[in-house]
């Protein structure tokens, strides 16, 4: 089965208003039908294609996280990703900068985070929080950046600037695929309120959760800003619907499968020398068979 996700992309730079975007999702679509059957199958498939890029090695793929409090980031990243081999595969998740990333640009850290060839990159928040919480609570008036940079025009500059850091990274063979876990503000709540009333979830609880839930409509305003400066051919944003949790992660699971495909990475082919190599290493190691057989067939007679 598959979805069209065109449906979700933002194809085009311009004005984007969440409100036309749902955040239910997973209508006409059985839960128990696509959660047993075709999720597993697309992980299967996205373990196959990681095989394959992490043997060829030319090529990364990046996945940008983002969402508001409590969207299911953890959760989507634990049920989508779980079939991949962990030693292909990253996760970076970005808190509040450290003194040491803050007298560096705000890209410095992104950059020392950023999958090899041949893996698979997830962020966990990402270079978009300069843009996001940034943004909503004027951070770049107590930054370290020289006054005179600190301009009305800034967010307008930044979002430039991410642009040209996603093509620069996709013209050397770093694939980027963004995705926005939609998530409604009554939903956010019911969520948040799980945390509170079930033992086993308090861990999960942040209060300042609660602090943030203040600027949900800024976030909103935020998101639209950047979804609409950002999503590019060479890095699209999606947005998907993340109120239903078994939907949202079986999208996000479509949406990385088709970057792997589009990818398209080849097992190496080995070159002349290489197989004649191999066909070497074969007749030694056929020979040292045949020798240990005939070894305790020799042993056995005695006994």
């Amino acid at each position: 089965m598959s979805i069209d996700l065109k449906k979700y992309e933002i194809s085009d730079e311009g004005r984007v208003s969440l409100k036309d975007f749902e955040t239910e999702g997973g209508s006409g679509l059985s839960k128990k039908k696509t959660v047993n059957e075709h999720m597993p199958a697309n992980i299967k498939k996205m373990a196959d294609l990681q095989e394959r890029l992490y043997s060829e090695n030319r090529h990364a793929l990046l996945v940008v996280l983002q969402a508001m409090d409590a969207a299911g980031k953890d959760g989507t990243i634990k049920h989508v990703m779980t079939g991949l081999n962990p030693q292909g595969t990253q996760v970076v998740s970005f808190k509040a900068p450290s003194s040491e990333e803050l007298d560096h640009d705000y890209l410095w850290r992104i950059n020392k985070a950023l999958p090899r060839r041949g893996e698979i990159g997830i962020f966990n928040r990402s270079h978009y929080e300069d843009v996001l919480v940034a943004r909503v609570h004027d951070l770049v008036k107590g930054s370290q950046l020289p006054e005179e940079l600190v301009t009305p025009d800034i967010w307008k500059k930044r979002y430039r600037q991410i642009r040209d850091f996603e093509r620069y990274l996709s013209e050397n063979g770093v694939k980027v695929v963004k995705i926005f876990l939609h998530i409604s503000r009554d939903e956010q709540r019911r969520r948040l309120l799980d945390r509170i009333n079930q033992p086993e979830k308090n861990w999960k609880f942040n209060a300042g959760d609660i602090d943030e839930r203040r600027y949900w409509d800024q976030y909103q305003k935020a998101y639209e800003h950047l979804l609409g400066s950002t999503s590019t051919p060479e890095a699209p944003w999606y947005v998907v619907p993340a109120d239903k949790k078994w939907f949202a992660r079986y999208l996000v699971s479509e949406i990385v499968l088709k970057a792997l495909e589009e990818i398209d990475p080849q097992f190496p082919e080995l070159s002349e020398k290489e197989r004649a190599q191999l066909d070497e290493c074969r007749a030694i190691l056929e020979a040292d068979g045949e020798a240990n057989k005939e070894e305790q067939g020799e042993a056995a007679e005695k006994e």
